[in-house]
Parts: C-alpha cells; structure tokens; sequence
C-alpha cells in the first residue's frame, strides 16, 4: 500500500505533492479555452496536444489499475482525462468543419482504437508480473517519444537566441512536477514512473537554463514555418500535454493581432494619400 497513506510518509508526500501541481499544470489552458469560447473560434488552435493528453492519462491509469495500490497516480489522471476532455469539446463546438472531423478521427484512432489494442493484448498474451512490466514499458515508451517537442522548443530558442516562445514559470513547475513524480516513483520502486521524469527534468531545468541566458537578448524573431503548433506533454510520465503549445499559441496570436494593427494602420494612411491625390486633381 505504498504512497496510499500516512504510514508510508515518503512517497505518500511525493505522491501529494505530484498531485497538486500536476493539478495545477491540468487548468493553465483555462485562459486559452476560455479565449476560443468567447470569440467563437479555434484561431488556428491544433487539437492534438489535448488528444495525446487524454490518451497519456487514459495509459497511466491503466497501468495504476493493473499495478494496483496506486490511488495517487488514478486520481491526478482522472481529473487530467475529465479537463482534456472539456478542453476538446469546446475545440469540436468551435473549430471549423474540417478540422473538426480530423480531430474526431485522430480522437477514435488513439483514444479508442489503440487504446482498446493496448489493453485487449496486454490482457490476452500477458499474466501477471509480466503484463506489468509490458505495459510499463509502453508507458514509458509513449513518454520518451513525445521528447521531440521540448526538443524543438530547444533548438527554437538557440537558434532564434530568443525566449519568445519559452514560458519560464511553465518550465519551472513542470521541472518540479518531474522531481515529485520521480521521488513518488523511487520511493515506492516503480522504475516506470522513475524514467521519464529523469529526462523531464533534465529537459525542464536545460529549458530554464536557456531562458536565463537568451531572456535579455532583444533579437527580432521571426517564427519559421512548422514550428507554429509545438505538441508537448506537460508531464512526461503523468500529466498533460497542452500548456507549453498555449502559451506558443498565445504569443502568436499576438504577433497576428499586432501585425493585423500595424497593416490597419498602413492601409489608412495609403487611402488618405490616395485621398490627397484625387483632391489635388
């Protein structure tokens, strides 16, 4: 019963302690979802970070159930599947037509189809420890191979030796979510917890270390093409996948909005001189 109660403080505290900021990093999409909410659109949004969420969390409390004694890991994951859930249906209402049915079908595929996969040949080949370990290792698999979008962040911010795009609070909490999670897992010996919150952190503090050296640069930065949408998994053993691509899509829109004044503005002043010049005749 490790990490369920006060008898077992140490990963109990951890556990606790993953939940809350866990928690935390589940709402800070709310302004993004509330901003498509009040302007009836989805902008652009992408869908997927919020998808592979759900699947991640979907993952993760299979494995709690097949582990058993693992309540602290169901419930952050619970709630993560509710909020990603929302988050997607308030995407579905506002995006438009095609999108909306792209979205579905990657919706049916991971969420349905693999998921279902997963646990119909884990529960049919595998017994035991055994099913366990497999399953722990897909789990932690999926974790590694979402490592591509703080990568990309990365290579964004050195190459553009701009932070624009690198939310240090979001790093910050999302580097002590990896050091929560990692002590939940020493403490009560799941090396499948333990791994992929090694390399969160190690990517979370490489992130803030970044941001310290590039934050007084004042390069202009122009975003490249691809870069635009960034997928990222907010935690990479148990938690979301959306935050750090809302604020990327924050500041975007920004840039569009304040672009879409500065062409305003130019195209007043051009019809004012075309104006002038028809007076003059």
């Amino acid at each position: 019963m490790a990490g369920l109660s006060l008898q077992h403080p140490l990963p109990f505290t951890f556990g606790m302690l993953g939940n809350l900021i866990s928690f935390m990093v589940f709402l800070a999409p709310i302004p993004t979802f509330y901003r498509v909410y009040r302007k009836k659109s989805t902008e652009g949004f992408h869908s997927l970070p919020y998808v592979v969420a759900v699947f991640s969390c979907m993952l993760w409390i299979y494995y709690a159930y097949v582990k058993t004694d693992s309540i602290l890991l169901i419930t952050i994951n619970s709630f993560g599947v509710f909020i990603e859930t929302a988050y997607i249906t308030i995407y579905l209402i506002y995006a438009p037509k095609k999108t909306r049915i792209m979205s579905m079908r990657i919706f049916v595929l991971l969420n349905v189809v693999v998921f279902a996969a997963i646990i119909l040949l884990t529960q049919l080949l595998f017994t035991g420890s055994i099913r366990l370990k497999v399953l722990g290792w897909i789990c932690v698999g999926f974790s590694v191979s979402v490592f591509a979008a703080p990568l990309s962040v990365i290579r964004l911010v050195i190459r553009t030796k701009s932070v624009e795009f690198l939310p240090f609070y979001l790093s910050f909490f999302l580097t002590l979510s990896a050091i929560a999670w990692f002590g939940y897992g020493l403490f009560t010996k799941d090396i499948y917890v333990q791994l992929p919150n090694v390399l969160g952190f190690l990517f979370g503090v490489a992130q803030m270390v970044l941001y310290i050296v590039y934050k007084k640069k004042k390069n202009v930065v122009v975003e490249p093409a691809g870069i635009e949408h960034i997928v990222r998994i907010a935690e990479l053993a148990i938690a979301p996948a959306s935050e750090l691509q809302a604020g990327v899509e924050e500041n975007d829109h920004r840039k569009k909005a304040s672009e879409g004044s500065t062409e305003g503005v130019e195209k007043a002043k051009m019809a004012a001189e075309e104006g002038i010049e028809i007076d003059a005749v």
